[in-house]
């Protein structure tokens, strides 16, 4: 794994062609949304193995998961050949504590789904979990579709800057970013990465090359700012 600071990730990789040019844009880790409730994946699994083990660090394959076990989430990404893989579901503190001891050459991110009044709970969860977890990924939730990622849409910053001061392991930090706002987030949050997906799309639901750059740059110079 590359040094989890300054570190920026681009989710949402439907092929191989648009995995080449994010990488060509200087995104440092791809996301791989499979095994999505919805059915829905953006990318059949094969695919996504074939980039995933042709990609040369310090890039790499993350998955995006909603498995809950930690037996069926070690098993899955074995197949993909991932190094890391980020959980969306609502996986207890045993599992990550079970996924831990089984895979512990796994980096885990964990989400922390801010919705309108959850915080404290949120934090909570920080400080219940965080033997466990090797990073911690804010996004936001939809209370129109209940979708707990991709959702297009920002939080409360402040509520990220909280768990950025709380957490003692770094965070990553999603939900509506695009290359207008993301180097607003950084300077409020401070989080030690981005990550973005239907923010960086065109209208053909594929990547932007130029909102990608962009947003790359964006990300970049904010986070030299912070320094």
């Amino acid at each position: 794994m590359t040094t989890i600071n300054k570190l920026v990730q681009v989710a949402g990789v439907i092929d191989a062609a648009e995995a080449d040019m994010i990488i060509q844009q200087g995104t440092d880790w791809l996301g791989f949304a499979l095994r999505l409730p919805s059915g829905k994946d953006d990318i059949p699994e094969q695919d996504a193995a074939v980039i995933i083990k042709g990609l040369d660090a310090p890039h790499a394959g993350v998955l995006i998961s909603y498995l809950t076990d930690a037996e069926e989430i070690s098993d899955f990404c074995r197949e993909l050949g991932v190094v890391a893989v980020q959980l969306h579901g609502d996986v207890e503190t045993a599992q990550l504590r079970s996924l831990k001891e089984i895979r512990p050459d796994l980096f885990v991110l964990k989400s922390l789904v801010v919705k309108q009044d959850n915080a404290e709970e949120l934090l909570r969860l920080v400080d219940d979990t965080h033997a466990f977890v090797d990073m911690y990924i804010t996004d936001t939730f939809d209370p129109r579709t209940g979708a707990k990622g991709a959702t297009g849409l920002t939080h409360d910053w402040n509520v990220s800057a909280e768990l950025v001061r709380r957490s003692p392991k770094p965070l990553m930090m999603a939900g509506g970013l695009n290359p207008e706002n993301v180097g607003d987030a950084i300077r409020a949050v401070r989080p030690a990465a981005v990550d973005a997906h239907t923010g960086l799309e065109g209208p053909d639901g594929r990547k932007d090359r130029a909102k990608v750059a962009k947003f790359v740059a964006e990300a970049r110079r904010a986070f030299d700012e912070i320094g």
